[in-house]
Formats: structure tokens, sequence, C-alpha cells
């Protein structure tokens, strides 16, 4: 009898967790028997790594063999076990020293030939067992990049068995032809994507002030923002300008949508570390696992974890089905999604901005008067509706989008900023927030709860009673009473103040509500600053 042990990792949702694969050879009738609740995919690697063994030029074991995958209790899926699979096996039958296994972390999928064949999650999975205190790995080379991105990692890149047969028994390494370049996805939809992104401006935006205004706003807070307008009136340009205003991902953060991006097979190969926020936009006829992530039995990311640390965008959101927009609610309060399947539970991240865009009505003419609307009140009713009063509360700022003459137009390409010049300021309100909560969790206003903002960092003792009489009138909740201190921070961040004045918390009720507030006594009279 012979026991071999090889190392791998198995993925739920973006986490790793440590496999071992143990291989045992005994004696009895020739069979293979693969334990260790795997999936479909997983459960064909038999045929697979018997193939590659045999056309590596080694013997398969004529006996009955067994390979366990353990913790048991974990599913298994996917095909980036097949390598140690057949490591062990070979260790097993003594091909493979068993001691050279005992270090090392093995991943990819093998061809019929012994080629080895890139995989997804090649970085979660390095990451966590280098967290487990692994520090050599063997990949397939296309993968080799997005594994080194971890520190102290010892990685080994290979293009067959036969060079990791070689590679565990310190030999020369043979000189195997490389395959045809072969990516886990055709990643040029995603790269033309960033492309095109990058090369907008918001000067090209003119005659929206006010728009381009909440904007930057959003971008220096992290704030969700709502764009309500006519078609053409410029809210899809607004919001595809957003990613631009954001600055570069920190190492940490590049890492967490790195991750999301290689374990959902959309990573380019050319570029395997992401230092630009993420933008998604979702058709509004995608389904809830699209949006929210899910799938059979292997959860995938949906669109609110590749959003993660940037921007979901949803057009025409009264469009999407009420189930997707309601499913929002978790991830938009807790920066994370959970998704439970007969497997067990998956944690996702997914602390994005929402950028919601609607027309005012099913024809999209009800702006001013409506002169030119020809829905009835009860369709402009019914459409509103369907943006549900919670998801509407989670919402920062309200900003309505005209229609823009073109004297608008003219005059407004004097004044307009590009995106360079308002990223500028961005980086610098951002920059005041990552100061003022460094010893705390958060990194941005909109991430502060309300009660942490009230007790360290009150605003000016004068800028709270126009809150508190919205509040007691139900003009906004005690929800949206915490939004509006966070804006608050933001807009003095902006303006490089020391903390919220009452212009800065009238300017913030402007933004949250979509209109100047009509105030009692005094403060009716003062103008918004």
């Amino acid at each position: 009898m012979a026991l071999a042990r090889a190392h791998s990792v198995a993925l739920t949702g973006v986490q790793g967790h440590m496999v071992d694969v143990e291989a045992h050879i005994a004696n009895g009738l020739p069979g293979f028997s693969l334990v260790g609740l795997p999936d479909a995919a997983l459960a064909e690697a038999r045929a697979r790594v018997r193939a590659a063994v045999a056309n590596s030029g080694h013997d398969w074991p004529q006996r009955r063999l067994t390979v366990a995958l353990s913790p048991a209790t974990l599913p298994k899926a996917g095909a980036h076990f097949d390598l140690s699979i057949a490591l062990a096996v070979l260790g097993a039958a003594d091909v493979v020293p068993r001691a050279a296994l005992d270090d090392v972390v093995v991943l990819g999928e093998l061809g019929l030939d012994g080629r080895v064949k890139p995989v997804r999650g090649t970085l979660p999975s390095v990451l966590a067992a280098s967290c487990a205190g692994r520090r050599r790995f063997v990949v397939p080379e296309p993968n080799v990049a997005e594994a080194r991105l971890v520190q102290d990692a010892e990685v080994f890149g290979i293009r067959s068995l036969r060079q990791a047969i070689a590679l565990l028994r310190d030999e020369e390494v043979p000189d195997e032809p490389a395959s045809p370049h072969e990516e886990v996805v055709d990643d040029k939809t995603l790269r033309s994507r960033t492309d095109h992104l990058e090369r907008l401006d918001l000067a090209e935006v003119l005659g929206q002030a006010a728009a381009r205004r909440a904007l930057e706003v959003a971008a220096a807070g992290g704030h969700h923002l709502f764009l309500s307008g006519p078609p053409g009136a410029g809210k899809t340009m607004l919001a595809e300008r957003l990613p631009g205003l954001l600055p570069d991902l920190t190492l940490s953060e590049a890492l967490e949508v790195t991750a999301i991006y290689s374990v959902a097979g959309l990573l380019p190969a050319d570029a395997p570390l992401l230092t630009r926020p993420p933008f998604c936009d979702p058709h509004h006829s995608a389904s809830l696992p699209a949006i929210v992530g899910g799938g059979a039995r292997v959860a995938r990311p949906g669109a609110v974890s590749l959003a993660h640390r940037g921007v979901l965008f949803l057009d025409e959101a009264p469009e999407f089905k009420p189930s997707v927009l309601d499913a929002l609610r978790q991830p938009l309060e807790h920066g994370e999604v959970v998704i439970a399947r007969s497997g067990g539970t998956v944690r996702m991240p997914a602390r994005f901005q929402l950028v919601l865009a609607a027309n005012p009505c099913p024809c999209g003419q009800a702006y001013g008067k409506g002169l030119y609307c020809t829905c009835s009140p009860q369709a402009r009713s019914r459409y509103q509706q369907r943006l549900s009063g919670p998801i509407r509360d989670r919402i920062d700022l309200y900003q309505p989008v005209e229609p823009v003459a073109r004297a608008e137009m003219v005059a407004d390409q004097r004044l307009v900023e590009s995106t360079a010049v308002v990223a500028e300021r961005v980086r610098a309100a951002r920059e005041r927030q990552r100061h003022r909560y460094a010893d705390t969790p958060w990194t941005l206003n909109a991430h502060v709860p309300g009660y942490e903002l009230r007790r360290r960092w009150p605003p000016d003792h004068d800028a709270l009673p126009a809150v508190e009489e919205l509040l007691a009138s139900g003009a906004i909740s005690a929800r949206g009473v915490d939004r509006v201190l966070r804006v608050a921070w933001t807009v003095a961040d902006l303006a490089g103040r020391a903390r919220p004045g009452r212009r800065d918390v009238l300017t913030a009720l402007t933004l949250r509500l979509g209109y100047e507030p009509r105030l009692a006594g005094r403060q009716r009279q003062r103008r918004v600053g």
C-alpha cells in the first residue's frame, strides 16, 4: 500500500480554503474512486488525469486507487484540482518524491496530452494559501503574473505535467513548446470598455453645471446618486464620467478587485492587477443572479461584486425587476452580498457607488410643466413607484437633469472644467477624509455611521436646526439625517473647511431632496450656498 498527499485550494465565492489531496494505492481490482464532494467538472478529472499521466510517459497504477479531497464536508468545484490529483497519484506510485509535495500548493487543469491549462481564481487561491503559511506554488504559466502579486510567494510557472514532475524531482525541466495563448475568457470586451471610459472627459457635458457639481460631491465622498431627467439630457454621459473622477485603487483595494475578476474569469492576461475603479452597467433585463451573484451550485460574482470599489450604474432603473432592485438593500448597507445555496453560504464583497438614472415617466417627457408628456397621472405614478421607498431612502444625492438649450451650452464652455481638474479636488477631499478617519475602520464619509459623525465629528452648532425641522415635518427620515450629515462633510472637505457649517448642511439638504427646502423663519429667507 502507498499513500501520498498534495495540496490545493477550493474557492467558495472569492474565499479560498486549503484542501489536502490524498492518493491511496491498494491491492485489488483496478479502479479509480474520487471522494470529497466533487462537482461534475471535478468528477470528470478521473479521465483527464489518467490520459495526461499516460501521455506524459508514465504508467498508470493498475491497482485500486482512491483519491480523497479533504475536508470532506467542503464542496469542491472546478478543474483546477487536476494537477494536484495527478501529482498525488504519482507520489503514491513513487514517481514523484512524497516529501517534495509537502510544502507546495498546486493549481492547474490538465489536457489529455499532459498540457497544463490556465485556471480561474489563481489570485484568491494563492492569497488563501499564503495566509495559511504556504510559500511555494506551482501554477500554469499564463497565471504566473497573477500569482506573483502575493507578497513573498515563490511561484513556479509550468506548461505541462512533465515539467511539474521534473521540478518536484529536482531534475532539469524539459523545454516544452509554448501552447497557443489561452485565456480563461475573452477579455477584449473588458479591455475595450476600460479604454473607452478613460477617454471620456467631464468637459464634454455642457450646460449641466449643477449635475456636474453633484457628480463631484458623489465622487469625493463615495455617495450614491440618482439622476432624473428626460432622454438626451445627459444622464448616461454623467454616469460614465464618474469613474474618471475617482482616484486609483490602493494596493489592498486593487487586490480585492483583482481577486473578484479572477474568480469571474474576466481578468486581462496582460494586466494582472486592476488599479482603476471598475464600472459596471448591466442591462435592465438582467436577472437576479446576474446582479447579486449566484449559480446552479457554485456561486459566481454578480454585477454588485464586479463593481466593488467602483461604480454600479443602473440606467433606466425603473425598468429593472423590483426583486432585483430590492436585492440591493443588503450590499448598500453592509458592503457585501450573502448568497445561500444548498452547498453552503457564500459571502462576496460588494462595496460600490450606486448611480441610478431614470426618466420622469414612461414617455420620458414629463419635465417642467409636462406640456409634452403623453402619460396619464396613473401611469406616471406607477412608473415612479417601481423604485421602492427603502431603495430611495438609501440614495444620498438626488439630481434633476433638465434639457439644455444651445445658448446654455455655448455659455457653459467658458466655465466647464475637465476631468483632470475636478479629479484633483476629489483627490484632495478624499485625502482629508483618510486623514480624519486614520484610526477608524472607515475611509470615506459615505461609510461612517451617523451616530459616529454626531458624536465624534459634529457640525457647527447652528447647522442642525434646519435638519431637525425637516425631520420633524417628515420631509426626511432618520436615515436621511445621517446621509445629510455625510454629504455635508463631503461639501466641507471639497471647500477645505475644518467642519461643516450651516451653508454646507443646507447644500447637503438640497442635494439630498433634489430641490431647495422651504424652511421656517430666517432660514427660509437665506439662499443655499
